[in-house]
């Protein structure tokens, strides 16, 4: 029985020092999944019944109002202090454009944390769709919410058909001037800090004529490594910059706006 007893906890001291995750992390985190099943558990049948009763028109009140203060919630149990940053840019002309926009866009944010599904809705962005990966529908939580509020789930190996199903979104988009938010990135699993960015944003800003909004968030995968569930207590910031137009955008000259954008964040993560 002491025999046992030394190797678990020369098990879970060694996991403490190599994750350098305290008993408080993976008490608040594990009270945080438990919060996050339960809300979520309880938000289908109250979501189920707003959203049919009022035929979908109080769809974006759900995601503006009622998901960022649970997401912000559940990020201060376990112990982040989350905030947005909106930044300016100053064009020659003398124009500044600010991160907060409030015309339909595309926002793109990087992805590399299992937090990411939080800092997303504490966003609070304002007449927007999400674009997930097909898997997240295994989930019976996010396939119940997730179809109830229209969001939009692509196949990410099939390259072509996410654009398919992406496209087959635009109709709709459009005439209820919906935002788009997606990871370009498409994975959490990819080199750091910022991995390859797939076309799929860019081909729908640029069919759409709508404007880039970049996203970066920094502090998540200091706190959360990956597909961990665990996490530590620490600072999350969404730096939310000035539009991106696409006005003068070609399709012989997508690859190059697509690489100069990553480039940006590339800077963001050294410099922010």
């Amino acid at each position: 029985m002491i025999c046992y007893q030394g190797l678990i906890e020369s098990f879970f001291e060694k996991k403490l020092i190599n994750n350098k995750l305290t008993f408080v992390n993976y008490f608040r985190s594990i009270l945080g999944i438990l919060l996050f099943t339960a809300l979520f558990s309880l938000l289908i049948p109250i979501v189920s019944i707003i959203v049919v009763i009022s035929f979908g028109k109080l769809t974006d009140w759900v995601l503006e109002k009622i998901a960022p203060p649970l997401a912000r919630f559940i990020l201060w149990i376990l112990g982040i202090n989350y905030r947005i940053k909106y930044h300016q840019t100053k064009l020659e002309d003398g124009t500044i454009l600010m991160g907060n926009v409030h015309t339909p866009a595309i926002y793109i944010v990087n992805h590399a944390s299992t937090l990411d599904i939080l800092t997303i809705l504490a966003l609070a962005i304002q007449r927007v769709r999400f674009v997930a990966k097909w898997e997240m529908q295994y989930f019976p939580f996010f396939f119940l919410l997730g179809r109830l509020t229209g969001q939009i789930f692509i196949k990410r190996r099939d390259r072509e058909k996410a654009i398919q199903t992406l496209q087959k979104n635009y109709g709709k988009v459009q005439q209820h001037h919906r935002s788009i938010l997606i990871a370009p990135e498409g994975t959490r699993k990819h080199e750091m800090p910022i991995g390859p960015f797939k076309k799929g944003a860019f081909r729908m800003a640029l069919d759409l004529s709508y404007p880039i909004v970049p996203i970066y968030f920094k502090g998540t995968t200091e706190l959360n490594e990956g597909g961990s569930l665990f996490t530590k207590a620490g600072s999350i910031t969404a730096h939310v910059f000035s539009p991106i137009s696409t006005d003068r955008w070609k399709e012989a000259t997508l690859e190059k706006n697509i690489e100069d954008i990553r480039n940006k964040y590339l800077q963001w993560s050294q410099d922010l």
